[in-house]
């Protein structure tokens, strides 16, 4: 019997640890799609993941990488607070952005995203 007990309380522990590891933060997940979708260039992409006022600054975002070879490391993305309507975001990890034989660095903890929810979906919509 005790050793039943043991394996319910087991079981419960696994299934705490595996819902904790869910898609339960949708704004920090949209935010590194949209970081994702950014170091690949890829402007359809960026765009579909961009609030309607942020399209043409994201827009410029990828043009400012077209003759660099980006890469991200180590990203993670979760919200940490909000603004009224707007899901305040940080970001950990880096941009490593080659051009040549040099490499410029930049910091994802450096600045908050700011995503508000349209359409259905939250999109980014700037930066703090």
């Amino acid at each position: 019997m005790l050793r039943n007990v043991w394996k319910l309380i087991t079981l419960g522990l696994l299934a705490g640890l595996l819902a904790g590891c869910g898609p339960q933060d949708p704004a920090g997940k949209a935010a590194e799609a949209y970081l994702k979708a950014l170091v690949a260039q890829d402007k359809e992409q960026i765009a579909a993941l961009s609030c309607a006022e942020w399209v043409e600054s994201a827009q410029m975002e990828v043009a400012s990488f077209q003759a660099v070879t980006p890469r991200l490391e180590n990203l993670t993305c979760a919200q940490s607070g909000t603004d009224g309507e707007t899901a305040l975001v940080s970001c950990q990890g880096k941009i490593f952005a080659t051009y040549g034989n040099e490499e410029a660095e930049f910091d994802l903890s450096a600045r908050t995203l700011q995503l508000v929810k349209e359409g259905g979906d939250w999109r980014m919509c700037g930066y703090r």
